[in-house]
C-alpha cells in the first residue's frame, strides 16, 4: 500500500488544515479520538509536502531527521499543525529512540495504524441477521454434526439414526442416504459423529457399536464404505479431523469416548492409503477393508501410529480438536477436574505431556483461536471463560452475561469475536478485546426444554446453525454494504499504469446487456 493511499484512506476527502469534526450520533470515544489525532487529520497534498521534504538531490542519499528538524520544518511545509503535535507524531514513530526518523519510518508507522484501525473496526461490527429459518430436514432422530465439504460445495448433516442428508450450497436437499454398518441388527445402534477427510476426499463415521467406518466420496457406488475400525474399546462421541495443508499426506484423526479416553491416529502417507490394505484382501477396490484397533497399536501400519492419553478418569469427552499451532490434542468433559486437557506432542511425535484447567461446575464446549491464542469454555456455571493455554491457574477473562447453563462457544475469526449460546436459547456475540456483549439474539427457538443442541457456524458463508434435536435452525448473515470509496459504478474490465503521468488507469464495463441472457 502506498503513502499516497495510505492517506488518503486516513483522511479521504480533507481538505489542508486542521478542521474540527461534526459529531454525530453514534460515535464511539475511540472515533473520537483517532480524528483528532494529527497524523488523521492529514490529507494526500499534506502527504506529498512531507514526501518532498525528505527527498535528497542526490540518488539513493536517505534523508533523516531529528525532532527539533522534523517539527521545525513541518509546520512551514505542511502549513498547519503545531510543534507540539509534530512532536508527538514524531515521538510515535521513533517507537526505538533513535533520534532521528526518515520517510521509510513514517509510513511504515502510518501503515500499521491504518491496520490496528481496520482490525478495530472489524472487532467492533455488529453483524445483522435475516429472519430465523427452519431447514426442511428429513432426520427422524438428534443430527449430530453439521459439515461442509468445500471440495464439492456441499454440506451434510447426519442424524442419529444414521440418515446422512446431502445440501447444495445454498441449502437445498439434495439427497438422502443411510448410513449403516455390518452391526444393523443391533437394536440400538446409533451414529455418534461424523468429521469430513477433505484431503483425502473422505467422511468419517462413528458408531455405538464402537465402530468408525470410511467412506470414500469418489467411489461409484454411492458412500461406499472402504475402511472399517473395529475393536475400539469405548464408544467414540466426538471425532475431529486436521490434515497439514503444506503436506497433506500428515494427518490426525482424534476421538473420544465415554470412558474417558483420548485416541489419536496420526496418519504419515494419507494421500497413498490411510491404513496398509491385507494381503490377503481381494484385488476388488471397492472391498471394504476390516482394521482392528489393537493392529494400530501394536505397530503393525507403518503409515501410521497411535496417541492415546486416559487424563479424563472415565468421564465421557464431549468434544475434541487437534490444533496444529499448539501441536496439541484439546479435550474436555462436563467434570470440575480435568475439566480441559490439552496433550502436547513431545519432538518425537509420538508421545504426549498433558496440562490441564479445572473448572467449576466443568463445561459443555470449548474453541480456541490461534491467532489471539485464546480457549473459550462454555461453563455450566453460566459463565464463558478466556483462557491462555499455558496458564492452567486462572482464566484471562471472564465473560458474564448469561442467566443459564452455556452450551456452545464458537470464535468468529476474522472478526475476533465471540459467539455463546446458553440452555435458555440466547445468544450472545462478544467483543473479545473489550470483554463486552456487543449483540443479544433471543429468537423464536423451538419452547421444548428437554433438547440437544449442536452449534456450528459457517464463517466463509455467513451461516449460523443451531440444532434442536432433529431441527435445524438457520441465521444467515445480511451482506454488509462496504463504505469503502468506489471509483467506478461497473465492474472494472481492464487496468493499465501509465508510466508517464505514474498512475493507473481504468476501464469499466459499459455493456448494456447481460451476454447470458442469450
Amino acid at each position: 500500500m502506498s503513502c499516497q493511499k495510505a492517506a488518503l484512506e486516513l483522511n479521504t476527502g480533507s481538505q489542508l488544515g486542521p478542521k474540527s469534526p461534526e459529531r454525530t450520533e453514534g460515535v464511539t470515544a475511540f472515533e473520537d479520538y483517532g480524528t483528532g489525532l494529527l497524523e488523521n487529520q492529514l490529507s494526500v497534498g499534506d502527504f506529498i509536502k512531507i514526501q518532498k521534504a525528505f527527498e535528497s538531490p542526490e540518488p539513493r542519499k536517505i534523508i533523516c531527521m531529528s525532532r527539533e528538524d522534523f517539527t521545525q520544518k513541518m509546520t512551514e511545509i505542511v502549513g498547519w499543525g503545531t510543534k507540539e503535535e509534530y512532536g508527538e507524531l514524531f515521538d510515535k514513530v521513533d517507537v526505538a529512540q533513535d533520534g532521528f526518523i526518515n520517510w521509510d519510518k513514517l509510513t511504515s508507522f502510518i501503515l500499521l495504524e491504518l491496520y490496528e484501525q481496520d482490525e478495530r473496526a472489524k472487532a467492533t461490527v455488529v453483524p445483522q441477521w435475516k429472519d430465523l429459518e427452519f431447514l426442511p430436514v428429513k432426520h427422524k432422530d438428534t443430527i449430530q454434526k453439521v459439515i461442509f465439504l468445500k471440495n464439492s460445495s456441499h454440506y451434510l448433516t447426519i442424524s442419529k439414526e444414521g440418515l446422512l442428508a446431502i445440501w447444495g450450497e445454498h441449502l437445498k436437499l439434495q439427497e438422502t442416504f443411510p448410513i449403516t454398518s455390518d452391526a444393523t441388527k443391533l437394536k440400538h445402534l446409533w451414529v455418534t459423529s461424523l468429521v469430513s477427510l477433505e484431503n483425502v476426499n473422505k467422511i468419517a463415521v462413528a458408531f455405538t457399536s464402537k465402530e468408525i467406518c470410511f467412506y470414500d466420496l469418489l467411489s461409484k457406488e454411492e458412500f461406499a464404505c472402504q475402511y472399517k475400525l473395529q475393536g475400539l474399546k469405548g464408544t467414540p462421541i466426538c471425532m475431529d479431523y486436521w490434515y497439514d495443508p503444506l503436506d497433506a499426506n500428515e494427518s490426525i484423526l482424534s476421538f473420544g469416548d465415554i470412558t474417558g479416553k483420548v485416541q489419536a491416529i496420526a496418519f504419515t502417507a494419507a494421500l497413498i492409503s490411510l491404513f496398509e490394505r491385507p494381503a490377503s484382501t481381494c484385488e476388488d477396490g471397492e472391498a471394504t477393508v476390516t482394521i482392528n484397533w489393537a493392529e494400530l497399536l501394536s505397530g503393525c501400519h507403518k503409515c501410521c501410529h497411535i496417541l492415546e492419553h486416559k487424563l479424563h478418569q472415565g468421564d465421557w469427552v464431549r468434544q475434541v480438536t487437534y490444533n496444529a499451532s499448539l501441536d496439541a490434542i484439546i479435550s474436555s468433559t462436563t467434570s470440575n477436574t480435568n475439566s480441559v486437557v490439552l496433550a502436547w506432542r513431545e519432538k518425537s511425535k509420538k508421545h504426549l505431556n498433558m496440562t490441564s484447567f479445572n473448572i467449576a461446575q466443568g463445561i459443555h464446549a470449548f474453541d480456541y483461536h490461534s491467532w489471539l491464542n485464546l480457549i473459550a469454555t462454555a461453563g455450566i456455571n453460566n459463565k464463558v471463560c478466556l483462557w491462555n493455554p499455558y496458564v492452567v491457574s486462572k482464566p484471562v477473562g471472564v465473560l458474564w452475561g448469561h442467566s443459564a447453563s452455556v452450551i456452545a462457544v464458537q470464535f468468529f475469526v476474522e472478526r475476533k469475536q465471540l459467539f455463546s449460546f446458553s440452555k435458555d436459547k440466547v445468544l450472545r456475540l462478544w467483543d473479545i478485546q473489550h470483554q463486552l456483549s456487543i449483540q443479544r439474539i433471543a429468537c423464536s427457538f423451538p419452547k421444548s426444554q428437554d433438547f440437544r443442541c449442536l452449534f456450528h457456524f459457517d464463517e466463509a458463508h455467513g451461516r449460523l446453525f443451531i440444532s434442536f434435536n432433529n431441527q435445524l435452525a438457520l441465521l444467515a448473515m445480511k451482506s454488509e454494504a462496504s463504505n469503502r470509496v468506489k471509483s467506478h459504478e461497473k465492474a472494472v474490465t481492464c487496468v493499465l499504469y501509465n508510466s508517464i503521468l505514474k498512475q493507473p488507469s481504468q476501464c469499466e464495463d459499459d455493456m448494456n446487456e447481460d451476454p447470458y441472457d442469450n
